[in-house]
């Protein structure tokens, strides 16, 4: 039986509802092991929704990973199946009812997030590169996101006080209408970008876990990477230094790239504060300065 982590019981997630399902994970795991003739081997891990436990079956090493009721496991396979190990983890098998997932092995606690932040940029782009194939055509897509987010952007500046000077909400609406039609070719985007889900592997050297599947343009999530890691980049030329860089390795359109930023700095801003956060939304509103207010 294994040990659900304090520090996974500690997540937001988990402040409100959900806990019967932690309580539940050791009986669940066993029983997915059971199914699939797996033994457990080695560290319990997880992320912010997800259990992820290290197991074997015969001399292949994979990791079961688990996702809580409400979690949508069928949209999440479908993307690895899709990518089928093209810079992502491959999808060994799926019980969608019961949402496991059982997937190839990467090297636990080794992500981007240990990476000196200037180094990860040529790993960004590269990613971003690898991942970008032609997409499905049913695939949602980056321009059809934004343009239904735009609309309601003044209104919800006005609810959450305002928290800028009224240029930024004008230069992020300018920007979302500028790039609302992706660009042509659609191609493949992974929509939840993150240094800790871009994992040390041995199959490739980096490989993404837990990607979400989107068509359009692949630097749609760059402004999550910069106001992941906004605090170590204390200048506004070093922040504008690093986004440069991983759009030279991506070989991205600069003015493009800083339009997307400035769009996804806006609608994380607004959702950050319409839930309560208190950390990323003034990170947000710093990129939207930096990129949008001048």
């Amino acid at each position: 039986m294994i040990e659900v982590p304090p520090t996974f019981r500690a997540m937001p997630r988990w402040w409100s509802d959900g806990t019967d399902w932690l309580d539940a994970l050791p009986e669940l795991v066993a029983t997915q092991c059971e199914r699939w003739q797996l033994a457990p081997d080695g560290a319990v891990r997880h992320g912010s929704n997800a259990l992820v436990v290290r197991v074997r079956r015969g001399d292949e090493r994979l990791a079961l990973r688990l996702s809580p009721p409400g979690d949508d496991v069928a949209t999440e396979a479908a993307a690895l199946r899709f990518w089928d190990g093209r810079g992502t983890v491959r999808l060994v098998d799926v019980d969608r009812e019961r949402r496991a997932q059982l997937l190839e092995w990467v090297t636990p606690g080794w992500s981007l997030d240990q990476l000196p932040l200037a180094d990860t940029a040529p790993v960004v782009g590269g990613v971003l590169r690898r991942l970008a194939v032609d997409a499905p055509a049913d695939s949602p897509s980056t321009g059809d996101i934004i343009a239904a987010d735009l609309p309601g952007w003044p209104r919800r500046w006005s609810a959450v006080g305002r928290p800028g000077a009224a240029r930024l909400l004008e230069a992020a609406c300018a920007a979302a209408a500028a790039v609302r039609q992706p660009q042509t070719p659609q191609l493949a985007v992974n929509g939840d970008l993150h240094f800790g889900q871009v994992l040390r592997a041995e199959r490739e050297p980096w490989l993404v876990v837990d990607p979400v599947l989107l068509c359009g343009d692949i630097g749609y999530d760059l402004g999550r990477l910069l106001w992941s890691r906004l605090d170590e980049l204390p200048e506004d030329r070093q922040v504008r230094a690093y986004l440069a860089a991983v759009v030279e390795a991506a070989d991205l359109e600069p003015g493009r790239a800083q339009q997307l930023v400035v769009v996804r700095a806006m609608s994380y801003l607004l959702w950050g504060l319409e839930h309560g956060l208190t950390e990323d939304p003034p990170r947000c509103l710093r990129l939207l300065e930096i990129f949008g207010g001048r």
